[in-house]
C-alpha cells in the first residue's frame, strides 16, 4: 500500500498510549501518512483485552452492550458469581455511577440510536483487515463457514431472530438461515443433543487474537515504530511546545500529538482533557479445552453467554461480563461458571483440561459506544471504549482516527464516537 504524505501542519510526531488492537490499529495507519509513532504500553504487547478474547470479527454482531434484555434479567441476578454478568457486592462510587448510565441506556429507544451509530463504522470492519493485510501484516484471517448460535430450543432463538431483525431496521446488513439442532450436529459435531435449535451466520469471521496482535506489533516496528514495553504513563501534559508524556522513572518527552488508547485505564488519562464518561473494565474470562471434533469455526451459546473458538488444536472457551477494577485477580469461580454453562452444550470437550487461564479487561462506556476523536485539547485524542467489540473495530478506528489526526478533518462516522459527549 502506498503512503500518503501528510498535510504540511499535520502532526509529525505522535504517541499511542496502549499496544493493543485499538492502540496498534492506530499506530500502523499513522504510519500510513509518513508520520513517526511511538507506543508506549504498561505491559506487553497485547495485554489487556487483546490477547484471550474470542478472536471474533463479526460487525454483524457488534452491537450496543447495554439493551432491554438487561433490564429483564434484573441486577439482582448480576451479583451472583454463577451470573454470566456479575458485579461484586463491595462496588465503589465509580463503578455504581456506571451500573446508573448503563441501566438508562438500557432501553429500546437508545438502542436503536446506538446501533444507527455503529452502523457507518461496523460496515468498514472487515475492510480495515484486509487493508493490514495489503500492506503487509503478516497474520490471517479466517472466514467462518459455519458460524452457530446455537439454543436449547426454537423458544429461546428467537432473541437473537428479533435482534437480527432491530440489526437489519438499522440498515446493517446480516445474512443468516436457522437451522435445526440435527442440522446443526451435522454440521458441528461438538454440539450435544441439548442443542434443538441454531442460527447460521454468513460473512463474519475470527482470527487467533494474540497472534495478530503479536504480527500487527512487528509491523509497527518493521516501518519504523517505537514499541516501548513494561512502560506505564503516568501524565500527559499539553503544552505550547507539544504534548508532554510522562512515563514512570523518565523525563517528560514531546510530542506533536498523542492517542490513548489504553483500553480500560483510557479514563486515568483523558478526563484531565474532558472525558466525562466512565470507561469500566468489563472483564471476561477464558480458557482452552481439547476437543474430539474440533470445529472448524466459533460457536456461540448466547443464552449462556459463552463464546467458543478454534485454534490451533484446541477450542478456546470465553464468556462473562465482570464488572470489577482491571487489576483485580483472576476469579476462579467465573471459571467454574462458564465451564458449567457450556458443559451441557458441548460434546467430547474436556472441559477439565484447561490451559490458559485468562482474564482480560474489556472498556466499557454507560451508552455502549466507544470514545474515538480529540478530546479538549486538539492534540490529544482519544481511542477506546468499545467494549466487547474493539477486535472487530479495531482497524477501522485507527484508520479513521488516523485521517482525522493528520487532515484535521473528522470522519463523518466518528461522529456519534465524541469523547466529549
Amino acid at each position: 500500500m502506498a503512503r500518503s504524505a501528510a498535510p504540511d501542519s499535520s502532526p509529525r510526531r505522535v504517541a499511542v498510549v496502549g499496544a493493543g488492537m485499538i492502540g496498534l490499529s492506530t499506530a500502523w495507519f499513522l504510519q500510513e501518512f509518513g508520520v513517526e509513532v511511538t507506543v508506549y504500553e504498561r505491559g506487553p504487547v497485547a495485554a489487556g483485552a487483546s490477547w484471550g478474547n474470542a478472536g471474533w470479527l463479526t460487525p454483524g454482531l457488534a452491537t450496543p452492550l447495554p439493551e432491554p434484555a438487561v433490564l429483564k434479567y434484573g441486577l439482582r441476578a448480576a451479583f451472583s458469581p454463577s451470573s454470566p454478568v456479575y458485579v461484586p457486592p463491595s462496588a465503589d462510587p465509580r463503578l455504581l455511577r456506571f451500573l446508573a448510565g448503563f441501566v438508562r441506556h438500557s432501553t429500546a429507544g437508545r438502542w436503536q440510536r446506538a446501533m444507527d451509530a455503529l452502523v457507518p463504522i461496523n460496515r468498514r470492519a472487515l475492510a480495515g483487515f484486509d487493508a493490514l493485510a495489503a500492506g503487509g501484516v503478516e497474520a490471517r484471517t479466517v472466514e467462518a463457514g459455519a458460524f452457530l448460535a446455537a439454543y436449547r430450543g426454537v423458544g429461546e432463538r428467537r432473541v437473537l431472530v428479533e435482534e437480527i431483525e432491530h440489526i437489519h431496521g438499522a440498515g446493517q446488513k446480516l445474512e443468516y438461515d436457522l437451522l435445526s439442532g440435527d442440522e446443526a450436529r451435522a454440521l458441528v459435531p461438538v454440539l450435544s443433543g441439548e442443542v434443538g435449535a441454531a442460527v447460521r451466520l454468513r460473512g463474519q469471521r475470527f482470527l487467533d487474537p494474540g497472534r495478530f496482535v503479536f504480527a500487527l506489533a512487528d509491523s509497527v516496528r518493521g516501518r519504523g515504530g517505537d514499541i516501548r514495553t513494561g512502560t506505564a504513563v503516568t501524565d500527559v501534559r499539553d503544552r505550547a511546545r507539544g504534548v508532554g508524556v510522562l512515563a514512570a522513572g523518565s523525563a517528560p518527552e514531546p510530542y506533536d500529538a498523542v492517542v490513548l488508547a489504553g483500553g480500560a485505564w483510557l479514563g486515568d488519562l483523558g478526563r484531565s482533557f474532558g472525558v466525562r464518561a466512565v470507561v469500566q473494565a468489563g472483564r471476561g474470562y477464558s480458557f482452552s479445552v481439547p476437543v474430539e471434533h474440533l470445529p472448524a469455526d466459533p460457536l456461540y451459546f448466547p443464552a449462556q453467554r459463552v463464546a467458543c473458538t478454534p485454534l490451533g488444536e484446541r477450542l478456546r472457551v470465553a464468556g462473562t461480563m465482570e464488572f470489577r477494577k482491571p487489576g483485580a485477580p483472576l476469579d476462579r469461580r467465573r471459571i467454574r461458571a462458564i465451564v458449567e454453562a457450556a458443559r451441557p452444550m458441548l460434546r467430547g470437550a474436556d472441559l477439565e483440561a484447561r490451559q490458559d487461564e485468562w482474564v482480560g479487561s474489556r472498556p466499557c462506556t454507560p451508552d455502549g459506544l466507544p470514545l474515538i476523536g480529540a478530546t479538549r485539547s486538539p492534540r490529544v485524542f482519544a481511542a477506546g471504549g468499545h467494549g466487547m467489540w474493539g477486535m472487530t473495530l479495531g482497524p477501522a478506528t485507527g484508520q479513521l482516527l488516523a485521517e482525522a489526526i493528520v487532515t484535521g478533518r473528522r470522519p463523518a462516522e466518528l461522529g456519534p464516537f465524541d469523547p466529549l459527549r
